[in-house]
């Protein structure tokens, strides 16, 4: 069994009106489910991605509105990459990135591609990537009715960066349970501090990396908005899952097991680190109780919280997303 690749991953906003007009305005993503957290359906859970929230293109966010500021450290997924199509964008980007006072760093060289990192208003860790020099997991297509012309729209998560206080038991259930392939690694802009591994898996690429940081000059971080709560790998079927879950039992990782969540099926555990690893199915999709052309609208809830709909739209805030 081989992981196709990153299929989402999910992040904590105070502020969901704030984070709507960001990620849809200024990145010109599309909202294509909005929805709550099945655990704890107080709360929003916005998903963006591209035209119709295709596998490895969906950016999520789980609105806590009592969270408070991120203290950065190890044990974390520390920086989320979205790939757009070549250095070219990178430049429409840094442009844009000044004409909306977005922070963000000059454009340089991470692992063989040109990067332009930069961050939200409430602090995620964020990068742009070009996909020029890619070959690997094909990227999405951005939404025609986005902002942001389509030839510079985001494609995609590209490399999603954990850092940890100590590689290798993490790198080994990347590799001996998840199957990944460690193929090379770069020097860390941070003296005196390891190299940074690269893994891939699937058909490779942008879309499928994992970049493995390790740090003993921080301490563990303590998570709050701007944070990253999980990250989610790609599993082709319903079927596979099965044979995951199987396989992440017999390595003695204490999971979730099966769960249900209407968009797709999932798997939950955490590495040795501490970090939260999701295995997700690629359907059945967001199209399974919206029209495409109408994705994101509506407060859309799996059919086990549909008795609930009064209740729970009662405590939401309204989303305005004119």
């Amino acid at each position: 069994m081989i992981l196709k690749g990153i299929h989402h991953l999910s992040a904590v906003t105070a502020l969901a009106n704030n984070n709507y007009d960001f990620y849809t305005n200024v990145l010109g993503m599309r909202l294509v489910k909005k929805t709550v957290n099945q655990d704890a359906p107080s709360m929003y859970h916005l998903f963006y991605g591209d035209e119709v929230g295709n596998p490895g293109t969906e950016l999520t966010f789980f609105e806590m509105p009592m969270a408070a500021a991120t203290h950065r450290g190890t044990n974390s997924i520390s920086g989320t990459s979205l790939r757009v199509a070549n250095d070219k964008a990178l430049g429409y980007w840094k442009n844009r990135f000044e004409e909306f006072k977005v922070q963000h760093s000059d454009i340089t060289e991470r692992a063989g591609h040109q990067v332009l990192s930069f961050e939200d208003p409430e602090g995620q860790r964020l990068a742009l990537v070009s996909d020029e020099k890619n070959k690997g997991v094909k990227g999405g297509k951005p939404w025609d009715k986005s902002p942001v012309p389509t030839e510079y729209g985001i494609l995609g998560l590209g490399p999603i960066k954990l850092t940890v206080r100590y590689a290798a038991p993490t790198a080994g259930v990347l590799t001996d349970v998840l199957s990944y392939k460690q193929t090379r690694q770069y020097t860390s802009d941070v003296a005196d501090q390891p190299d940074i591994l690269v893994f891939e898996t699937g058909e490779g690429g942008n879309g499928s990396e994992i970049h493995l940081e390790e740090r003993s000059d921080l301490p563990i971080e303590r998570p709050g908005k701007g944070s990253v709560h999980h990250v989610a790998f790609r599993v082709d079927n319903e079927e596979e899952m099965r044979k995951w879950i199987e396989k992440v039992t017999a390595a003695g990782l204490s999971n979730s097991g099966f769960i249900d969540r209407y968009y797709f099926r999932s798997l939950y555990f955490r590495e040795p680190n501490g970090i939260l690893f999701e295995l997700a199915t690629d359907g059945p999709g967001f199209a399974t109780d919206e029209h495409v052309d109408h994705l994101g609208e509506s407060l859309a809830l799996p059919p086990f919280l549909e008795s609930r709909r009064e209740q729970i739209e009662q405590n939401l805030k309204p989303l305005v997303t004119n």
